[in-house]
């Protein structure tokens, strides 16, 4: 792991497209901007365990059948009105 130093206004670059800025301080929090192309997901790590869990559990969950429609029965034609012009 890498640990780095900034203060306040300072940033840090990521493969040069993220930028992550300390905006503030108080008391034991740090307030952090990221800037990252949109096709870069973000997210805190407690979202991204659980984003992960629900993954890992779609993969494994049994699948279940979908229930059938039931049956519309026979299929009558359609005569049209035709008319001679």
């Amino acid at each position: 792991m890498l640990i780095l130093s900034r203060k306040i206004g300072e940033s840090i670059v990521i493969d040069g497209r993220i930028h992550l800025k300390v905006v503030r301080v108080e008391g034991e929090v740090v307030k952090i901007g990221i800037e990252a192309p949109s096709e870069v997901p973000v997210h805190r790590l407690e979202v991204y365990e659980e984003i992960q869990r629900s993954n890992q559990q779609a993969l494994t969950r049994q699948n279940t059948a979908l229930p059938k429609l039931p049956s519309p029965g026979p299929v009558k034609p359609v005569r049209k009105n035709s008319k001679v012009l």
